[in-house]
């Protein structure tokens, strides 16, 4: 255990010392230690001395969030007249976030006369001054403390994760956590990365570590999920008996249900400098965190780096307004792109407040506080959404004598409109390497990442008309038009993106043909109609349509009919205005028996991955299960012959070469370039204008 415990026989001076040295290593639990027991050892009559220690104490204590008892101190060190201007403003910051907004006020204001212009004691001011006010206001915002999540030490930084937000991931230093010793920065187990599961029900099992080796004798947490949840970035801060500790931030990868150990992910070379609290942006291509490198406005600050191939590709800090020369912390994204984060140098009711920022129509943030009482004198910080909707998870302090962090829920009920979407194969699985583009008469041009089942989700705003193309390299693009109306309630739109092989024959599922005959029914207009937007949203294919019959009859009279159903086929797209150089009619007759696949095998016990219905495996089967066999047997498919149809001139030139335009910057310095023509090639994206 952490031995903190020391002789009697210590003078002052050598507490002082070794207090000295632990704060030096960033142990400022310890070093408080030290600190308090040499001011206790301190005469009375030495009133520097004890200023003076009273003031180490403080800093200590700040840093560890023992806020009751930082503020203690520094009232002995202005008591004995050791404060400097800068400790008396940490002192007043110290009240606000106890709660104490009158003496707070008092001494911020005894501050602006030596401290003019100091963003940090005016905004000291007003959060003094109006910090009650907003608590009487109030907000839409309901919380509740989340017994089953929390132990009796500190429980933060919740992240939802699965497929249906039945996982949450949290940092934890109750005593389940890795190791037996405690840590020496914060007096407790260092911190690890635990995980809780809801079941049908909507109940969450009790809290589990990541056993997959993940955890380490280290502080691991405040961790993020990537879009698709294959990835976690988390903060990890290792021991150095020889230096400060530095937090960095680390990945790990997903294999099946498990995390993988932790590696490295570095956004600077620097090694003087903190980087911690990654959160990935919705699209993925985006890295926020947090850092205390140069170059930041104070404290510590919100920065970015833009990820490419996994790799982090420079750094850039989000300056101002979200940045100040307060501490920024905690960033976070709800899936509509708002930008979450904690500050302590904005006006707020005290310690860490929750901001959104919103970029404008200007394409600067903008930053709103959202209230009590998701926001309290204490710290509050480190929201998770669940799904589209504003409800899901945070951490706070509030109320907790100790003050230890504990995980609340938050909910502002508020109408909110969202597509769902999946994106598989048709007639097949989940496509993981998918991708999704939404484009809105509203200038919405986003790419969105998709999940481990294929789906997707995306919030959308009424009175907007929508296109969605969904994609996956060796596929054909799909796409889905709808104009979102003017609602009461929440609503989620569900689209489905089946999306065709380019390798492989594709089921037209649902053509009918009259008995014995090459006639389309009626019922096969939908199906056939399906098909013809296919071919129009992917103009430079060219297709094969194949026919198929069971068995039964003979070969040539099969081949026969089935040459005759693939060209009834051939003759409807030529109706819908399909060039008939696009489409090759083929009759197979039985000549290539179905193969199945799993999907289809999910369907029937009696199959399995990879039979083939021939003649000779049917007429084993029993009697209904030959028929269904037959039935399977008995199909039209299409095959993709070329992918560049109608995309070159006779000279092999291209007809219509992309040209280039820039897209609104997200941010200064931030371009976006859009291939815009009329040649998307199969599993390509294909960028829309209105």
């Amino acid at each position: 255990m952490l031995a903190v415990s020391l002789l009697v026989s210590c003078s002052a001076e050598t507490l002082v010392k070794k207090g000295d040295k632990a704060e030096a290593l960033g142990e400022y639990f310890l070093a408080a230690d030290y600190y308090r027991k040499a001011y206790a050892k301190t005469a009375a009559s030495e009133k520097r001395l004890r200023g003076e220690r009273a003031l180490k104490m403080a800093h200590c204590y700040e840093h560890i969030n023992y806020t009751a008892k930082a503020v203690a101190a520094y009232r002995n060190a202005a008591r004995y007249n050791t404060a400097t201007l800068d400790d008396s403003l940490r002192y007043a910051r110290q009240l606000l976030k106890n709660g104490d907004y009158k003496t707070a006020l008092g001494i911020f204001e005894t501050l602006r006369d030596s401290m003019p212009d100091n963003q940090l004691v005016e905004n000291g001011i007003t959060s003094a001054r109006h910090a009650l006010e907003w608590k009487k206001e109030g907000s839409q915002y309901k919380v509740k403390k989340m017994d089953v999540f929390n132990s009796r030490r500190d429980d933060y930084s919740p992240v939802l994760g699965g497929d249906d937000n039945d996982k949450l991931y949290f940092t934890s230093t109750r005593n389940d956590a890795e190791g037996d010793e405690l840590n020496a920065v914060t007096g407790m187990k260092s911190a690890d990365i635990f995980y809780s599961e809801k079941d049908d029900k909507g109940k969450w099992s009790k809290p589990e570590a990541i056993a997959t080796g993940l955890n380490t004798e280290y502080d691991e947490g405040a961790c993020s999920l990537s879009p698709d949840g294959q990835e976690m970035y988390l903060t990890q801060c290792t021991y150095n008996a020889s230096g400060p500790r530095y937090a960095k931030i680390m990945v790990s990868k997903r294999a099946d249900a498990s995390w993988g150990k932790a590696s490295d992910f570095v956004v600077s070379r620097d090694t003087l400098s903190c980087f911690a609290h990654p959160a990935l942006s919705p699209d993925g291509e985006w890295l926020y965190f947090v850092s205390d490198m140069p170059g930041g406005k104070g404290g510590l600050d919100i920065w970015r780096s833009h990820i490419v191939g996994g790799v982090a590709m420079g750094v850039e800090n989000l300056g101002e307004p979200v940045n100040t020369p307060g501490n920024e912390m905690f960033p976070t994204f709800r899936p509509n792109g708002d930008l979450y984060f904690s500050s302590d140098g904005h006006p707020g009711m005290g310690g860490l407040d929750i901001f959104i920022a919103r970029i404008g129509d200007d394409m600067q943030f903008h930053i709103t506080h959202p209230g009590y009482p998701l926001n309290s004198m204490g710290d509050d910080f480190g929201m998770t959404f669940e799904g589209s909707h504003n409800r899901g998870f945070f951490s706070t302090n509030r109320g907790d004598a100790r003050g230890y962090d504990n995980i609340y829920w938050f909910e502002n009920p508020e109408v909110v409109q969202t597509i769902k979407g999946w994106i598989y194969e048709q007639d097949g699985y989940e496509l993981l390497k998918g991708e999704a583009r939404i484009v809105g008469t509203d200038g919405t041009n986003e790419r969105l990442g998709v999940k481990s089942d294929g789906s997707f989700e995306v919030t959308v705003h009424p009175g907007v008309e929508y296109i969605v193309l969904g994609s996956c390299p060796g596929y054909l693009n799909h796409k889905e038009e709808l104009t979102i109306p003017k609602v009461k309630e929440s609503e989620t739109y569900t689209l489905q993106f089946a999306l065709a092989s380019i390798n492989a024959p594709v089921l037209i599922d649902n053509i009918f043909y009259e008995f014995d005959k090459a006639t389309l029914l009626p019922s096969s207009t939908q199906a056939l109609d399906s098909l013809v937007m296919l071919l129009n949203e992917n103009p430079n294919i060219t297709i094969e349509l194949g026919a198929h019959t069971d068995y039964k009859g003979s070969a040539e009279y099969n081949k026969h009919l089935s040459q005759l159903r693939a060209e009834e086929v051939v003759k409807y797209l030529i109706s819908k205005g399909i060039a008939a150089d696009r489409l090759t009619p083929v009759g197979y007759g039985k000549e290539r028996p179905k193969r199945i696949r799993r999907r289809v095998a999910e369907r029937y016990s009696w199959l399995k991955e990879g039979d083939v219905l021939t003649e000779e495996f049917i007429q084993k089967l029993k009697k209904d299960e030959q028929e269904t066999a037959n039935a399977l047997n008995r199909r039209t498919e299409f095959t993709v012959l070329r992918t560049t149809y109608n995309m070159f001139d006779e000279n092999g030139n291209l007809k219509n070469p992309p040209v280039q335009r820039k897209r609104e910057k997200e941010s200064e310095g931030d371009e976006d370039l859009i291939l815009d023509d009329g040649n998307t090639g199969a599993g390509e994206i294909e960028y829309f204008d209105f």
